[in-house]
C-alpha cells in the first residue's frame, strides 16, 4: 500500500522531493493544491510538470473518506461518520460557534484508555490513525464549509481515542493544520486533548507550541479517578498533576481540565471542593471544563441534575478556580464521542 500524500509533513515534502532529483520550492506548489486549492487528483496540479505528476502517483495516494452517515443537528452541528480504506469507521464533529466554526477529530480507531462513562472505548483500540487520515478529516469537512463559503477557525482533538498515544501522527497532522502553506490555522486555535499519558506531556511540553493542552481528569483524587479512568493505574493522579506543572512552568501556558459530570458518582460538592484544594495547592494555572455526561446505554451512568450542576461550578468559583460550564452541541444526533460509531457498529453486528 502507498503511503498518503496527506501523511508527509511540509519538511518531508522537501525531503522527498530533493530525493527525486526535484527543487524543494515544489513542496510550496503541492500544498496549496493539497490544502488551499483542496484537489483530489495529482492531474488536477498543472503548475507541475507531468513527470512530477506521475513520481507523486506512483508514490501516494489521496485518503478516501467515504461518507457512511452525514447527521445536521438544529444547532448546526455536523457529524459525520467516515468509512476508512479497511472498513473501518470514525467520527469527526463540525461545530458552529458564535466565533466561528471547530472541528473535532479523531486519532485512533476505537481507544484502549477504557474511561467507565465514554462511548469510544467500546470495542477496545482497533488501530492508530496516521497522520494523513486525521488531516483528511479536516479537509473534508473544510470542502463542504467551502460551498458555503465558511472556513475552519479552530481544531479540537477531542475526538474517539487518545491522541497522545499516536504521539508521531498526530504532531505531524497539527504541523500541517499551522503551516502557513497547509491549512494555516492558528496554534492557539488549537487543542489536544490527553486523558494524561504522562511520558507525551513532557514530549509535548518540549515542542515548544502555543498550541493548547487540555487534560481529561473527571476526579480529584487518586482513587476515584482509577474507578472512572483505568489509565489512572498507569500514570498515576499525582504523576498526570507533577507533569503539568513542568508544562506549566515551562510554557507558562494555561492549562484546561476537562471534567464530567456524572450523577452521584464525582458531582458532589465535596468534590468540587477537593479539586480547587488540588489545583490551588499546586498553583496550577487553570480552567475547568464542566461536562455533563451524555447517557450512554452500554454504561449505565445517569446526568447530574441542573441544579446540581451549578452548585458544582460555584463551588469552584468561590474558591477561586475559572470554571465554565460546556455548552451543549449536538445533543439530539449523538454528538459526544463515539457514540455514532457504536451504534453503526451494533447495526453491523447484527
Amino acid at each position: 500500500m502507498k503511503a498518503f500524500i496527506y501523511d508527509y509533513t511540509f519538511e518531508q515534502l522537501e525531503q522527498w522531493l530533493k530525493e527525486q532529483g526535484e527543487p524543494a520550492f515544489r513542496a510550496g506548489q503541492i500544498f496549496d493544491w493539497l490544502y488551499v486549492k483542496r484537489v483530489t487528483s495529482f492531474e488536477e496540479m498543472t503548475n507541475l510538470s507531468k513527470g512530477l505528476r506521475g513520481k507523486l502517483d506512483e508514490s501516494f495516494d489521496f485518503v478516501n473518506l467515504k461518507v457512511i452517515t452525514h447527521m445536521k443537528s438544529q444547532d448546526g452541528t455536523v457529524k459525520f461518520l467516515f468509512g476508512l480504506h479497511d472498513d473501518h469507521a470514525i467520527e469527526t464533529v463540525i461545530m458552529r460557534h458564535s466565533y466561528g466554526n471547530s472541528i473535532c477529530v479523531t486519532t485512533q480507531v476505537g481507544c484502549r484508555v477504557g474511561c467507565t462513562f465514554c462511548a469510544s472505548t467500546l470495542g477496545g483500540l482497533k488501530r492508530n490513525l496516521t497522520a494523513g487520515e486525521i488531516v483528511a478529516q479536516v479537509v473534508t469537512a473544510q470542502k463542504m464549509l467551502d460551498e458555503t463559503n465558511e472556513r475552519i477557525s479552530s481544531i479540537v482533538i477531542m475526538g474517539t481515542g487518545e491522541p497522545f498515544e499516536n504521539y508521531d501522527a498526530t504532531m505531524a497532522f497539527l504541523r500541517t493544520m499551522i503551516h502557513e502553506r497547509g491549512l494555516n490555522i492558528g496554534q492557539r486555535h488549537i487543542t489536544v486533548s490527553t486523558s494524561g499519558i504522562v511520558p507525551s506531556i513532557y514530549r509535548f511540553t518540549d515542542e515548544n507550541t502555543q498550541i493548547n493542552l487540555a487534560i481529561s481528569i473527571h476526579a480529584p483524587n487518586d482513587a476515584l479517578r482509577s474507578k472512572l479512568m483505568p489509565v489512572n493505574r498507569r500514570y498515576p493522579f499525582i504523576e498526570v498533576m507533577e507533569a503539568l506543572k513542568h508544562y506549566q512552568v515551562k510554557t507558562g501556558r494555561r492549562i484546561t481540565f476537562e471534567y464530567a459530570l456524572i450523577g452521584g458518582v464525582n458531582d458532589k460538592v465535596e468534590h468540587a471542593e477537593e479539586l480547587a484544594d488540588v489545583l490551588k495547592r499546586m498553583e496550577m494555572l487553570a480552567h475547568v471544563n464542566l461536562i455533563p455526561v451524555n447517557y450512554v446505554p452500554e454504561r449505565n451512568y445517569i446526568r447530574t441534575p441542573r441544579n446540581d450542576i451549578f452548585k458544582f461550578h460555584r463551588t469552584l468559583l468561590d474558591r477561586g478556580i475559572n470554571s465554565t460550564i460546556r455548552r451543549e452541541q449536538g445533543h439530539d444526533i449523538a454528538a459526544a464521542c463515539g457514540q455514532l460509531r457504536a451504534k453503526h457498529l451494533e447495526s453491523n453486528a447484527r
